[in-house]
């Protein structure tokens, strides 16, 4: 299965690079630091090497033996799932679910740096992220061209123009995911060209698209809220680089259309799946994008920062984001879901019952396929892509635009 060559390829080529990356800014350590810095980066190294080698030789999975806040959290889990391994109580890196080894792997990263100060705040993955960036920067800059010309007429638009204009930027955000650094095992991954020419020769890609339901959950929504309630925005964020901006722009959007009222942002608290978007990273682009020689990139990012500033939109990071638990143990972490976890659903589950308890609110999901879980398919449908793409759950070239809302 996928989740197999996970394992087995990709994440033992994710360390090495962090490997490399470690050894590369040791004269950067040595001029900061000192010889603190020099030894703290080999003892980092040391911690990493153990945990490849524990990882490429299937060894048990250990408990975490730092202090940092989440460290009882990451055990407790440890302990849940090894009583599940009927009586043997041992884990190992191929005979445990892959979420959890996954984000694991992820968590032990943090901890070799977080445990060898004076480098504890290095992010291994800061680099790529930027390179990321850099090497978007023409899509950047179509997309917020795109951007700046619509908001200028934005306030002469009708209806069906907002609405076909809402429908472009979800697309743009959707296979905006596709920018991920951890799926290509830190490989480049960057939007080289403008993403919106290629639009409508994506379209039959996305296997599920449910942006009409999102767009009468904004109407409604807005017909409902008096002046005084407030229409509120949650995007739970996935990469950095191009993808945030793609974000960014779809917020703009909704602000601006007055379809929403405010936006908030769900970034992780640590450095984590190669590319996921940290505090820093949400910051560092808004910077970038501020001081950009190009006149609409630069705007997007004043326009952004100032947004922030007024407080309609808002960052938030939270220790959940960067916990092995799946989204539906969100209300207690609650480990009695794990059996549900288990099952793998058949494409035509509905979508909300997938979610299992995971109903905060109306919830959207934008997301092209890089693993193989599909829910909320037509009967037949996964089974007529799967005849002539065997790859496709995998690929990155599907998509979905999914919503879970009582209409």
């Amino acid at each position: 299965s996928f989740a197999y060559f996970t394992v087995k390829d990709r994440l033992p080529q994710i360390l090495t690079r962090v490997i490399d990356t470690l050894h590369r800014h040791k004269n950067e350590f040595f001029e900061e630091h000192g010889e603190k810095g020099v030894e703290a980066e080999k003892r980092a190294i040391s911690f990493l090497s153990k945990l490849r080698n524990e990882l490429q030789t299937d060894k048990p999975v250990t408990p975490l033996e730092d202090e940092l806040p989440d460290a009882a959290l990451w055990n407790q889990y440890l302990d849940y799932q090894r009583n599940l391994t009927n009586g043997s109580g041992e884990l190992s890196w191929f005979q445990s679910p892959w979420l959890f080894v996954e984000c694991y792997m992820y968590r032990r990263i943090h901890a070799a740096l977080a445990q060898n100060p004076p480098i504890e705040n290095f992010d291994v993955f800061k680099e790529g992220k930027a390179q990321n960036f850099f090497e978007s920067q023409e899509a950047v800059i179509a997309l917020c061209t795109y951007l700046q010309e619509l908001l200028k007429n934005i306030k002469d638009l009708d209806e069906n123009q907002l609405q076909e204009e809402l429908f472009k930027l979800l697309q743009v955000s959707l296979w905006g995911n596709k920018c991920d650094l951890s799926f290509s095992a830190g490989e480049d991954s960057s939007q080289k060209s403008s993403p919106l020419q290629s639009l409508e020769n994506l379209l039959p890609y996305i296997v599920v698209n449910d942006m009409e339901k999102l767009w009468s959950l904004f109407v409604n929504a807005k017909k409902r809220n008096t002046e005084k309630s407030n229409v509120r925005v949650d995007i739970v964020l996935d990469n950095a680089g191009f993808e945030l901006v793609s974000d960014f722009a779809l917020a703009d959007f909704l602000l601006s259309s007055k379809l929403a009222d405010e936006v908030h942002f769900h970034g992780k608290s640590i450095p984590w799946y190669v590319s996921d978007t940290t505090k820093h990273d949400f910051n560092w682009t808004v910077k970038q994008l501020q001081s950009a020689n190009h006149m609409w990139m630069s705007r997007c990012g004043i326009n952004w920062e100032g947004n922030l500033k007024k407080g309609v939109w808002v960052y938030h990071d939270h220790m959940f984001w960067t916990l092995p638990h799946d989204f539906s143990s969100m209300a207690g972490v609650a480990p009695d879901l794990y059996a549900d976890l288990q099952k793998k659903w058949e494409y035509t589950v509905p979508f909300h019952q997938a979610l299992n308890k995971f109903h905060p609110a109306p919830l959207c999901s934008l997301r092209t396929l890089k693993s193989d879980t599909q829910v909320g398919l037509k009967p037949g449908q996964g089974e007529e892509i799967q005849a002539s793409e065997p790859e496709w759950m995998v690929s990155g070239k599907y998509g979905i635009v999914q919503i879970d809302a009582a209409l």
